[in-house]
């Protein structure tokens, strides 16, 4: 299966893509993905995942 940005999104389709890819709950990938950013200072999860939007295809239809 491939990582693709989800289409069920809230702002960029990221973390619904990650947790389709690992087969999680998107709330869960969520809410660790915010931890992590926030325990990082915020700045380099912010980069990721403007880097990762860029990066990553959106899924098809």
């Amino acid at each position: 299966m491939a990582l693709l940005r989800s289409r069920k999104r809230v702002l960029g389709g990221v973390c619904g893509g990650l947790a389709n890819w690992l087969g999680w709950d998107v709330t869960l990938v969520r809410v660790l993905y915010i931890l992590l950013s926030i325990i990082s200072a915020a700045f380099p999860g912010t980069i990721v995942y403007i880097i990762l939007w860029i990066a990553m295809p959106e899924e098809n239809l």
